[in-house]
C-alpha cells in the first residue's frame, strides 16, 4: 500500500484530478473540502441512526457526495470532457425521497428548532453543513462547476436532510420543537 502522506501539499498547494495544482485557498478546494466535511457529518449521523431505511438512504447520499467532490476536484478542461458525475436523475431521486419521507410526517406549523434525538440533531447539523457546501459551490466560476446539477443536488439534499431529521424524531415519538418568536423565558 502506498504511503498516505506525500508532503506535496506542504507548500500550500494541492493537486487536481487530471493534473494541475491549485492553492489550498482556492475556492474550489474550499468547495470540495466542505463537501468532504458534509460527507463526514453524515457518517457520524448514520452511526446513531437505528432504522435501516434511513441509514441506506444516507449511504447512497455519501457515495453521491464522493462523486460530487470528485467532480469539483477534477481539472476543468478534463471534467468538461467527462460525463457528469451528478445528474438530473440524482436530483429527481432526492425529490422522490423527500416526498416519500415527508408524506409520513405531520404538517409543519412554523419554524422548528433543530434537536430531539441525537441522530436527528446530527442530521440537522449535516443539513447546515450542506447549506454551506451549496454556498461554496455557488461561489465557484461556472466553468469550474462542470455539471449544472451540483447546486440543485446540494439544494435538494439540504431539504432531504431536514425531512429526514424530522422523520427520525417522528419515529422516536419526539415532537418537533417549534420556534417561539420573541417569547420571554
Amino acid at each position: 500500500m502506498p504511503k498516505l502522506y506525500t508532503g506535496a501539499g506542504d507548500r500550500g498547494e494541492t493537486s487536481l484530478f487530471g493534473g494541475g495544482t491549485v492553492d489550498k485557498t482556492d475556492p474550489r478546494v474550499e468547495a470540495f473540502g466542505v463537501v468532504d466535511e458534509l460527507n463526514s457529518a453524515i457518517g457520524v449521523a448514520r452511526s446513531f441512526i437505528e432504522d435501516e431505511e434511513s441509514s441506506l438512504l444516507l449511504s447512497t447520499v455519501q457515495n453521491r457526495l464522493f462523486n460530487l467532490g470528485a467532480e469539483l476536484a477534477t481539472e476543468s478542461e478534463k471534467a468538461s470532457a467527462l460525463p457528469a458525475r451528478i445528474s438530473a436523475e440524482d436530483v429527481s431521486w432526492i425529490e422522490a425521497k423527500i416526498d416519500s419521507f415527508g408524506s409520513q410526517l405531520p404538517p409543519l406549523k412554523g419554524f422548528i428548532i433543530p434537536g430531539g434525538t441525537r441522530a436527528s440533531s446530527l442530521v440537522q447539523l449535516a443539513r447546515a453543513i450542506c447549506r454551506r457546501a451549496e454556498r461554496a459551490v455557488v461561489a465557484l466560476k461556472p466553468e469550474v462547476r462542470s455539471s449544472e446539477q451540483l447546486v440543485p443536488y446540494l439544494n435538494r439534499l439540504s431539504d432531504l436532510l431536514f425531512v429526514l431529521a424530522r422523520y427520525i424524531n417522528f419515529r422516536a415519538r419526539q415532537s418537533d420543537e417549534r420556534w417561539l418568536k420573541d417569547k420571554p423565558d
